[in-house]
């Protein structure tokens, strides 16, 4: 080959090779939305252009997609998270490792094409919530890498997808997607086993959210008033008044459920969770890349009783009272074989050990006694012995 024609060629594939990797970067932010999962949000009616939501839960490590339809938001899939860390509860300052929790916004702008972590949106920690209660830090995280300091660590195959989902309702005109954050599932049931943390009150404050979005199945208008979450009411009447009637039931059952011996729990963790999906991946030789803290993932989600759970009586209806009750029924007590009312019983002749103590002396004298005392004050035969002396005595002092 000619030296005029080689050298060319030769700074062509250095150019190629050095533009490769900026090519793959600018590649995967513009991957698109797989299409299994593409056939899931034609089956709810919604496209890849249609408002998405995403709700994630820590305790169960996971993040579910939601797209808007004609009739409100549906449910289309739910990833696993590889990777979170800290404690249940929300994050409070920079460093302390808490992944956030409450309700948070993300417009276009915190979308990051050329995260570190291979893709990523910034949640919007701290929002106005957060800043209320002083909340410090920034820079919270879905994204890829199976690493957390306090973000939603996903791996990078799992974190395209989500990027992909949420670009594409961007892109459709969504001007910011809403992302939900929940310690737990918010069910009557997590909430009664965690009445006694010391974030119960805040999480109360969740399930009204949750609670409502359940039933409204719509974007949740969030204010925050005196330092807590408010919630604007829906627009339909008719489904306001289905979120009160939830609220009240839920609220029932928590107590209910305490009421009747659920136990009491705290929900600890080294420093994070996993989701199980990706501990049984990884187990097996599966690749995910880095994991933050592996060792702390081995003490993850331990459950310390606070309260111990009992078993509550079961009150007996009315009805089955009466029928015990009744002269007739076989139950009743003057129908049993050897029962004797009390006021028909001999006296139990250990009865005066635990009698009341006297309060007199002339209380404890013995009963012949006194008798003769009492017929010597009227004027009958009086007994051996001064009765005017045993009389003094018997006196208080």
């Amino acid at each position: 080959m000619p030296l005029s024609t080689s050298l060319p060629l030769a700074a062509g594939l250095v150019l190629l090779a050095l533009a490769g990797p900026a090519a793959a970067q600018a590649g995967k932010a513009e991957a698109p939305i797989p299409a299994a999962t593409l056939a899931l949000m034609a089956q709810k009616g919604v496209t890849a252009a249609s408002p998405v939501l995403f709700r994630a839960y820590k305790k169960e490590s996971e993040i579910e997609v939601w797209k808007k339809g004609a009739a409100g938001y549906v449910y289309i899939k739910t990833f696993p998270i590889c990777r979170w860390s800290g404690q249940l509860g929300p994050k409070r300052r920079s460093g302390d490792r808490q992944t956030p929790e409450g309700f948070y916004s993300v417009p276009r702008r915190q979308m990051n094409p050329n995260s570190h972590y291979y893709l990523s949106f910034d949640v919007g920690y701290p929002n106005a919530y957060d800043r209320a209660h002083g909340g410090t830090g920034s820079a919270v995280m879905v994204h890829g890498i199976c690493s957390s300091m306090g973000c939603f660590a996903m791996t990078n195959g799992t974190v395209g997808e989500i990027y992909a989902i949420a670009r594409d309702a961007l892109n459709g005109g969504q001007a910011a997607f809403q992302f939900q954050s929940y310690p737990f599932r918010m069910t009557a049931e997590n909430m009664a086993r965690h009445r006694t943390d010391p974030n119960i009150a805040f999480w109360r404050d969740l399930k009204a959210g949750s609670d409502r979005f359940e039933v409204s199945r719509e974007e949740l208008q969030v204010s925050v008033v005196a330092g807590r979450y408010a919630f604007a009411p829906a627009r339909d009447p008719a489904v306001e008044a289905a979120v009160t009637t939830r609220r009240a039931v839920e609220e029932a059952r928590m107590t209910a459920l305490a009421e009747a011996g659920e136990p009491a729990v705290r929900t600890t963790y080294s420093d994070g969770g996993q989701n199980a999906f990706w501990a049984a991946y990884t187990a097996r030789g599966g690749a995910v890349g880095d994991i933050s803290r592996p060792e702390a993932l081995a003490f993850a989600g331990q459950e310390v009783v606070v309260v111990p759970g009992h078993r509550a009586h079961r009150p007996v209806p009315d009805t089955v009272w009466a029928g015990w009750a009744a002269p007739e029924s076989g139950l009743s007590p003057r129908q049993m074989a050897g029962f004797v009312p009390v006021y028909e019983r001999a006296p139990d002749p250990f009865g005066a050990l635990v009698a009341p103590l006297p309060t007199r002396y002339s209380d404890a004298l013995p009963s012949w006694l006194a008798a003769g005392l009492a017929g010597s004050a009227a004027g009958r035969p009086i007994l051996a012995g001064s009765a005017a002396g045993l009389m003094a005595a018997a006196e208080p002092l």
